[in-house]
């Protein structure tokens, strides 16, 4: 999976320098980053009335939008932690409104409202995959943890980017109940691995 994505970041990052050159410097790596977020608000909607195909086109593009702020970010050395506060606070606002979507078109086709409770345990376990995150590398810092070993807990099994894919494919096969399903148990699990992982991480400094 890592080769992938780092060819992905490598042909991301040629799309970053043509936009920097293209605009003479003025595209914003945080402007990137908040039109991203707005767009996912049309993407829900089109999901809500059933419009998958167009949600998942758009979905996908928009979805490069957020590896596109980091790469603009770096070739224009403007990397911050404010820059990487908005990206992690986006992400979080993109789940929020791709999964009210996703339980309207739920309730709306099934016939069968109780099916939406999985796309709630899919944004409470997403959100809980991120918290994780943020708070165990929070934690570990703390505990005088190597950052390196903090870098893992951005792996998993279903980490944020899986996740889109697996529901962009739901969208596309018209399967979004049996997406939303996978997306919660991988979550879940993911979010279980990485409080193993800080837990055995901090288990080991005695804290």
């Amino acid at each position: 999976m890592e080769p992938i994505r780092q060819v992905f970041r490598t042909g991301i990052r040629r799309v970053a320098v043509v936009i920097d050159r293209w605009s003479g410097g003025r595209a914003h790596p945080d402007a990137v980053t908040v039109i991203g977020c707005l767009a996912h608000a049309p993407i829900a909607l089109l999901i809500a009335t059933g419009s998958y195909i167009w949600a998942a086109v758009l979905l996908a593009i928009f979805g490069l939008f957020d590896t596109l702020d980091g790469q603009l970010a770096q070739v224009q050395k403007r990397q911050s932690a404010r820059g990487m506060l908005l990206d992690a606070v986006t992400d979080r606002i993109k789940e929020i409104l791709l999964y009210i979507g996703v339980a309207y078109s739920i309730i709306a086709t099934t016939g069968r409202p109780y099916l939406a409770v999985w796309a709630v345990a899919a944004c409470g376990c997403s959100l809980l995959t991120s918290y994780l995150n943020a708070f165990g590398d929070v934690v570990m810092t703390h505990a005088g943890v190597k950052h390196i070993a903090n870098k893992a807990l951005r792996g998993g099994l279903l980490p944020f980017e899986i996740r889109m894919a697996v529901l962009i494919a739901g969208l596309l096969s018209g399967r979004l109940t049996l997406a939303v399903i996978v997306i919660a148990l991988g979550a879940a699990y993911t979010a279980l691995s990485r409080l193993v992982r800080v837990a055995r991480a901090l288990a080991q400094t005695h804290v």
